[in-house]
């Protein structure tokens, strides 16, 4: 899933990491009971686990459903993408060369069923995945488990054609099998890869894989009917809803505390606001009318006031997000000048990136890298190999390096941007950096309704030259060993255009690293792999890297115990308490 901006969190997924926090004083004792009030300016754009997209519906997942796989709330970044089992007993080591992970399910995980508390089975699990491709609405992240899990992608193509009504997907699902999950007994699953995929486990920590139990198949995916009848397996339950309005979370009594080593459920009842504007939200929480905002980053206009304050109720948390300029080396413009590497690099040398990063706020949200991996991401490390001092360009450099390649007085480019918010700031910083190198940047606004779904994933744009550097962002779709679904979409080419790779661009000796990567299977050498790619893709400058963000987050003065969520991106309501 892509979060193609920090300030417009679509499908994504995430992760978190890199935090800076400024903490907080706690109670010596875990303070149980009460309301945690949060403020929204929309509603989850689900409330069904297998189509959650958006990063806020994460955090509500958290408290509803459980996984196989979760992660630890915690301010250590380390231990908040370390993958732990949560309706597993334990992270399985893979047996079969890497290809079979067999999970063990935790006696005393329920289901709130009609007719009372019952266990969570394998056959749940197995629901859960075969129901990622109903022909209703399909899991964002399906094409992962499909090109993974063995028999998925047959099972799926079988389900395609069936009728998208409750009856005949439940018929479908409950009569068809899955020749690589296989339930030997009720509390074991058994998982078969058709290759091997380190990050794999990572991928079952997303809300979309959670199991589900037979009663939900009797409604189409997340109806008014699903959302009215939902059965969830986390510590609260659906209690009252009132779309675009407000949705009121209460204790789940098949819930046990002792089944869940993840979620303390200090809180009675959670309730979301919705339909608020920012500034509102960002009142009420300093004020303390209310206690987290669900779907804000903090304002840049107020973020450096709190900064300058030392605001103790702040912490900003990293998504994995990057923001960077795409090359256009397809284009014939200036006689084909970006097909030049040496041009590419005078690019990377021009930018100032460090009046971007203060721009968007400071080092506190936006940090300046010099690679495609983001903070949070195993293969993230420092490095830049277009360096300058503070990160401020090296106008001289880019001179130097445009007059070899034959451009000794400069060159003009094409620079569309998103006419929204601080990206038309960035974009004439941007333009500011360049000239100073000799670089001058013609600049394009474009809606921000249009500027990926129109224009910048027209390939025809790209070939005719209609821009030759544009500032775009990523999010990877999960935290930790997430490295894949940055790289492979947007940078490795196998004779059929991705989407979101504008200019086809591949490097061999980075896809063969990149497997290795995908097939170690452990982080320390996921993590060192996946940095040799970085280094690869960027000694070919097909990007600049700019900064990498991190999402500014506020909360009000009674919330304690403010641990991050590495998949919300935001404190865990599931371990935090509240004292008024």
């Amino acid at each position: 899933m892509r979060v193609l901006n920090r300030s417009m969190p679509v499908l994504f997924v995430a992760a978190m990491m890199g935090a800076s926090s400024a903490g907080g004083a706690q109670a010596q004792e875990p303070q149980k009971g009460g309301t945690l009030r949060i403020l929204a300016t929309g509603e989850p754009d689900h409330m069904d686990p297998a189509l959650v997209g958006m990063v806020p519906s994460n955090n509500l997942m958290r408290a509803l459903s459980r996984q196989l796989i979760s992660y630890e709330a915690s301010s250590d970044p380390n231990a908040a993408i370390k993958p732990v089992g949560d309706l597993a007993v334990e992270v399985p080591q893979p047996t079969d060369g890497g290809l079979t992970y067999t999970f063990k399910l935790r006696q005393g995980a329920s289901w709130n069923a009609p007719s009372g508390p019952r266990q969570i089975t394998s056959q749940d699990v197995k629901r859960g995945l075969k129901r990622l491709c109903n022909p209703h609405i399909q899991a964002a992240t399906l094409t992962y488990f499909t090109a993974l899990i063995s028999g998925l992608g047959e099972f799926c193509n079988g389900f395609a054609k069936i009728e998208p009504t409750a009856p005949a997907m439940k018929k479908y699902i409950e009569e068809n099998d899955v020749k690589g999950i296989e339930t030997p007994d009720a509390q074991t699953v058994v998982i078969k890869l058709k290759e091997r995929a380190g990050d794999f486990i990572y991928m079952l920590s997303l809300p979309m894989p959670a199991p589900v139990p037979v009663e939900m198949l009797d409604y189409v995916p997340d109806s008014p009917d699903y959302r009215t009848h939902f059965i969830g397996s986390g510590p609260y339950a659906i209690g009252e809803y009132t779309p675009d309005t407000s949705l009121k979370l209460v204790r789940n009594p098949a819930w046990k505390a002792d089944s869940d080593p993840l979620r303390k459920a200090y809180v009675d009842t959670i309730e979301i606001t919705m339909g608020m504007q920012p500034d509102a939200i960002m009142q009420q929480l300093q004020s303390g009318d209310a206690d987290l905002a669900y779907d804000i980053n903090v304002p840049t206009a107020i973020l450096a006031t709190l900064i300058a304050n030392g605001d103790q109720k702040l912490t900003a948390m990293s998504a994995g997000n990057t923001n960077f300029l795409f090359i256009n080396t397809v284009s014939d413009n200036n006689k084909g000048a970006l097909k030049d590497l040496r041009v590419r690099q005078a690019l990377a040398y021009a930018v100032d990136k460090a009046a971007i990063s203060q721009q968007w706020g400071g080092m506190t949200v936006a940090e300046p890298v010099g690679g495609i991996f983001g903070l949070g991401v195993l293969g993230h490390h420092k490095f830049e190999l277009y360096p300058s001092p503070s990160a401020k360009g090296d106008p001289e450099k880019a001179k130097a390096l445009l007059a070899a390649a034959g451009f000794p007085d400069g060159i003009t480019l094409k620079m569309p941007y998103r006419n929204k918010d601080m990206e038309a700031t960035t974009a004439a910083t941007i333009q500011a950096s360049m000239a100073r190198a000799g670089i001058k940047l013609e600049l394009t606004p474009v809606s921000p309704a249009d500027y990926y779904s129109k224009f910048m994933t027209n390939p025809i744009n790209t070939k005719d030259g209609n821009w030759d550097i544009a500032p775009v962002g990523w999010t990877p779709d999960w935290v930790g060993g997430a490295a894949r679904s940055v790289f492979q979409p947007q940078f490795t080419f196998e004779g059929a255009h991705q989407t979101y790779n504008y200019t086809n661009y591949n490097n061999p000796k980075a896809n063969a690293t990149a497997a290795q990567a995908i097939n170690a299977t452990t982080p320390e050498e996921t993590a060192k792999l996946w940095a040799q790619v970085d280094e690869l893709v960027m000694a070919d400058v097909p990007v600049v890297p700019l900064i990498a963000n991190k999402n500014p987050r506020y909360r009000s003065e009674a919330v304690r115990n403010f641990l991050p969520y590495a998949l919300g991106v935001e404190g865990d309501w599931t371990n935090l308490w509240i004292e008024r």
